[in-house]
């Protein structure tokens, strides 16, 4: 199976009010090193408090004997009701919209995530995200990642074995599961899956957001009477809707229906390497308000199709959320001032590392 983006449009905003010190790390890849950010406060969490050890020095944890708390039933629609019903209030208006959440735009939203002022709302159409990325090529367990996109994974903390000008992580789930859970975790982000972009907020020539609906309905409008759609409104727009297919390269396909751009000529035939060079090289902003990233570069461009190496994609969806801060007029990488803006305290960290290595 060919490396592809998953199949929908992500929105993605900001938190005014979330405090940095709720984000489980802010080292970046980006610079080529890891670097050890400051220590925080710990976050209370009930779930993980108690130590794994004691799981069943608990009296109550006894698999022999195992009574669940009780609950009515209500109360477990309530919450489920209350917090998504939050959750699309928050991201109506919202500052940037991830559209699809395979790998590149996993690591998109993954990287826009670290600046604890940016709101995340990812938008995929299938039940479980993560695209192609589940596993390598031809529905094999490992995954390629050439160098230096190592480095990212690095930042992760996914284990590999190395190569000399590549490295293989042992199953692609891996990777995919990490970053999903590590991005999830974090409080200005919000995955709205089996949801689906059906279309494109367009306002004198600018994107302006996405329309959604729920990707069941979006699938069965010819079955059905019409079913009106929602609307979510977003400063910038990530389209990472992978390759041609039922709900590939969506984009930019709705981009050149009205006009925008002229042509999606498709994906050209394989080569590794011009291709994930390419992806990277071209991933952009290919009209105001919305940046292309992932295999969908690859077919707005006609540029070669990479298959079963993932590198291009990660490094695409950073690529893909620096260029979305600079069109928030945030910090970036793309303008070289990144660390000093969105995270001072990666940069004191830096200096100690120095020091300590000149000593």
């Amino acid at each position: 199976m060919a490396a592809c983006a998953a199949q929908s449009i992500a929105l993605v905003g900001a938190f005014a009010n979330t405090e940095s010190s709720k984000l489980s790390s802010c080292a970046s890849s980006v610079n080529g090193v890891r670097i050890a950010a400051a220590p925080r406060p710990a976050v209370v969490s009930h779930a993980s408090s108690a130590p794994r050890a004691n799981l069943y020095s608990d009296a109550k944890y006894d698999l022999n004997n195992y009574k669940f708390a009780p609950i009515k039933e209500s109360i477990v629609a309530r919450e489920m009701t209350r917090r998504y019903m939050t959750d699309m209030i928050t991201h109506a208006d919202t500052d940037v919209v991830v559209v699809g959440a395979g790998s590149a735009g996993l690591c998109c939203a993954y990287e826009l995530s670290k600046n604890p002022n940016v709101k995340v709302a990812i938008v995929e159409q299938s039940v479980s995200p993560g695209g192609g990325a589940w596993l390598g090529g031809q529905l094999f367990s490992a995954m390629v990642v050439r160098k230096p996109a190592h480095r990212f994974l690095d930042e992760l903390e996914v284990a590999y074995d190395e190569m000399e000008d590549y490295v293989v992580i042992k199953h692609a789930a891996l990777f995919t599961s990490t970053v999903m859970s590590k991005l999830l975790a974090r409080p200005n982000v919000k995955l709205f899956n089996a949801v689906a972009a059906e279309d494109l907020i367009i306002k004198n020539g600018r994107v302006g957001g996405v329309v959604t609906n729920w990707a069941l309905v979006a699938q069965n409008h010819n079955t059905q009477s019409c079913m009106d759609p929602n609307v979510m409104e977003a400063k910038v727009v990530v389209s990472s809707c992978g390759h041609d297919g039922p709900f590939g390269a969506t984009g930019v396909k709705r981009l050149r229906s009205v006009g925008m751009i002229e042509s999606v000529p498709g994906m050209k035939c394989l080569d590794m390497n011009a291709a994930e060079d390419a992806i990277v090289r071209h991933t952009r902003e290919v009209v105001p308000g919305m940046i292309v990233t992932g295999m969908e570069v690859a077919e707005i461009d006609g540029s070669p199709r990479m298959g079963p190496t993932f590198g291009a994609m990660m490094v695409s969806g950073q690529k893909a959320a620096h260029l979305a801060l600079k069109a928030l007029g945030l910090p970036n990488e793309i303008d070289g001032n990144y660390l000093s803006g969105v995270h001072p305290e990666l940069v004191l960290a830096s200096a100690d590392d120095e020091t300590s290595a000149a000593a």
